[in-house]
């Protein structure tokens, strides 16, 4: 039997615990808040997005930075055998549009006391309200865990404190700290899965109006970097919704000023399709102005800004519209340009990109190469995927990875 102390009772932190607990260890959980999983409560809404119900093989494809490193981790406990975990712990689940797996009661607080009634049923000790201060490591060895109630002897301390997205359910970057004062490298910290910020104050019109079925296309010079459809959402700011989101974390780790983004507001039609399209609405509607016409393709908030690049006016008579304008008025449609700043902050951010160098961790037991019987789990570690479920599903498979690994 070892010593175990987990520090931080969010995903992978809980699943950890579970973990060497049931393999017959002595397993103290410390958490900072007043309850368990905080991060887990606001995820997908409040619903909680648990996973992706995807084979290991096709979850990986969905990892955006170091998925070599993650490849032991979701083949030895994928999503399948997460679903089974909670189902067996009495949560019933369900699977939605893109393999995305919820509690069948859209309560993410099932997940919560799912993960929290096996860890006590393993015996885990559960401390809340207690924040851990420090490490003790001798001769690159884990020795002892201070917090701010005790100081706490053990052989294995398992760090699962999150990166630094939504710091108000305690993720501000203590791992990082813990884990640079045991010799190991922290890359450059990134907010990703965020919304994008505009060039323009003109945004704030379109605040609310959400497309569907769009194609959003991102560059960097002449090389295309990016391009998917879906849906995407206009706010005060400029733009977020799940293109916006997946383009982000692609993007995260450059400057984003560097890229210039493209929408389709109408890919099922090519350029020759879209002008017969326009066509044939003016022909009905010549003896009126182009921004009435136009209702019948855009939706009504859009008409003036689609006009404005196209330099078109917007009380323009159609019968006087010029072959050039209309086909100006084509390409906006097709190729409408949106000029990014930055990317919104950890504030709003669902998680970090970057974090402790995976090369000084064990892929298969998420021990430190550096220091015996310690570990990390989760968000803290150089590892993020796509929206959908994917990144609970890392922190649950990396918590569970170093939990059995203590024997």
């Amino acid at each position: 039997m070892k010593k175990v102390v987990v520090i931080g009772g969010g995903a992978s932190g809980l699943m950890a615990a579970y973990a060497a607990a049931k393999n017959g260890n002595h397993v103290r959980l410390i958490e900072q808040n007043e309850k368990l999983g905080k991060k887990i409560y606001i995820t997908g809404k409040g619903r909680c997005n648990v996973t992706n119900d995807v084979p290991a093989g096709e979850f990986l494809s969905s990892v955006v930075h170091n998925a070599k490193f993650l490849n032991g981790c979701i083949y030895s406990f994928p999503p399948e055998k997460m679903k089974e975990f909670l189902e067996d712990h009495g949560t019933k689940l369900k699977t939605e549009r893109g393999n995305r797996v919820f509690p069948i009661s859209d309560h993410a607080s099932d997940i919560t006391k799912a993960l929290e009634k096996a860890c006590k049923n393993a015996g885990v000790i559960i401390h809340l309200n207690e924040k851990v201060l420090d490490l003790s490591v001798i001769n690159s060895t884990m020795s002892d865990v201070i917090t701010t109630k005790g100081r706490y002897e053990c052989d294995c301390a398992v760090v699962c404190t999150g990166g630094l997205s939504y710091p108000t359910t305690g993720s501000t970057g203590d791992g990082y700290e813990f884990a640079k004062k045991a010799g190991h490298s922290v890359g450059k910290l990134y907010p990703a899965l965020t919304g994008i910020t505009l060039q323009g104050s003109d945004f704030s019109k379109l605040q609310g109006l959400s497309l569907k079925n769009v194609v959003l296309t991102a560059r960097r010079g002449e090389k295309n970097i990016y391009s998917a459809m879906g849906e995407m959402l206009f706010t005060h700011y400029g733009v977020s919704g799940p293109l916006v989101l997946t383009l982000s974390s692609q993007i995260a780790r450059e400057n984003v000023k560097d890229i210039t983004l493209t929408l389709d507001l109408k890919p099922a039609l090519d350029e020759t399709k879209l002008d017969n399209r326009i066509l044939r609405d003016f022909d009905e509607g010549k003896n009126k102005i182009i921004s009435n016409v136009l209702h019948a393709l855009l939706p009504s908030k859009l008409i003036d800004f689609v006009l404005k690049e196209a330099n078109i006016a917007t009380n323009k008579q159609v019968n006087a519209v010029t072959k050039a304008e209309r086909l100006r008025l084509v390409h906006a449609l097709k190729f409408y340009p949106l000029y990014p700043v930055a990317l919104r902050g950890f504030g709003e951010a669902i998680i970090t990109s970057g974090g402790i160098d995976v090369k000084q961790i064990n892929p298969k037991t998420m021990e430190s190469k550096l220091v015996k019987g310690l570990y990390f789990c989760g968000e803290a570690l150089d590892v993020d995927a796509y929206t959908g479920g994917f990144n609970l599903q890392i922190a649950f498979s990396t918590g569970y990875a170093a939990g059995n690994s203590i024997q």
